[in-house]
């Protein structure tokens, strides 16, 4: 197999210093290749998740590095979303849901009692699997977040800020002129990007994906992925996907689940020519999954 890393993303990769699994980890951590790093947005520790009596994660402990993006794969119901989902307490609104582990943004603990979800899901923000504009106008959407936070003085401020987030999810030029009609009229690719505009008009810190373009065509895919490269120079990302080869396409690191355990996680290139496990190699070969 060939390498299909992009020659930027090996680049960034050379800015995440890997880090060796801390010692109070080391005697029963699992997980091949490098899960750490020196340079951490976010820092996961003894993950489980479970739904009722259910476990779906089981002891997930890794980083996800500043200004990287880091795809998950593995098969259909291995906890990868589930795993996602945690990142910015999403799963706080599913019923008998329940978390354990050690979460941190920087240096905050995003499961404090005293952090506020709505700041939270703010400085994490998530694009969901299908697209999901509000019955509002384009503009109305981009400007929900900001009128929610009250992080504009002037409406001139809020114009500026919806045009800019416009423009950083490739969708400027195609609705600069129709701002006022209903974003549910739009085409699926470019309801999307809005909801991406929409993310990123309250600054995120970090941009969760859960499989963004399993709904969408070939040519609005494409147009996707090429924004997530342009998204990686001011924002972490991190994205749940089916298709190994948009992870080997948009990604520096990839991890693998599977039944709920973090099996691999490594340098994209890698897991996808060289994987370290045998069970990484099975699912990239085709064997199961």
């Amino acid at each position: 197999m060939t390498s299909i890393m992009t020659e930027a993303n090996q680049g960034l990769l050379d800015r995440i210093p890997q880090q060796p699994v801390p010692e109070d980890l080391a005697e029963d951590y699992a997980t091949t290749g490098y899960p750490f790093t020196r340079d951490a947005k976010m820092k996961m520790r003894n993950v489980n998740v479970f739904y009722g009596e259910k476990q779906a994660i089981y002891n997930v402990s890794m980083d996800i590095s500043k200004k990287e993006v880091l795809a998950m794969i593995g098969p259909s119901g291995c906890g990868k979303s589930t795993f996602l989902r945690s990142l910015n307490r999403m799963n706080d609104t599913v019923e008998g849901c329940r978390v354990e582990g050690d979460f941190s943004l920087d240096s905050d603990n995003i499961y404090d009692p005293k952090m506020d979800v709505i700041e939270l899901r703010a400085r994490v923000g998530m694009v969901f699997q299908k697209p999901n504009p509000f019955p509002k106008s384009i503009y109305d959407n981009v400007a929900y977040g900001p009128k929610l936070l009250g992080v504009y003085n002037h409406r001139s401020e809020l114009d500026e800020l919806i045009t800019v987030s416009l423009q950083r999810a490739g969708l400027w030029d195609e609705v600069k002129d129709r701002l006022h009609q209903p974003g549910t009229g739009l085409s699926g690719g470019q309801q999307q990007r809005l909801c991406i505009a929409r993310c990123i008009a309250v600054s995120p810190e970090v941009i969760l994906m859960d499989e963004p373009c399993s709904a969408l065509d070939p040519i609005a895919t494409a147009r996707i992925e090429e924004l997530i490269g342009e998204l990686a120079e001011n924002y972490t990302i991190a994205i749940v996907t089916h298709s190994m080869q948009q992870a080997a396409r948009v990604s520096n690191r990839t991890a693998y689940f599977h039944l709920g355990k973090l099996i691999e996680i490594n340098d994209t290139n890698k897991v996808f020519t060289a994987p370290e496990h045998e069970l990484t190699e099975a699912y990239i070969t085709g064997r199961f999954g």
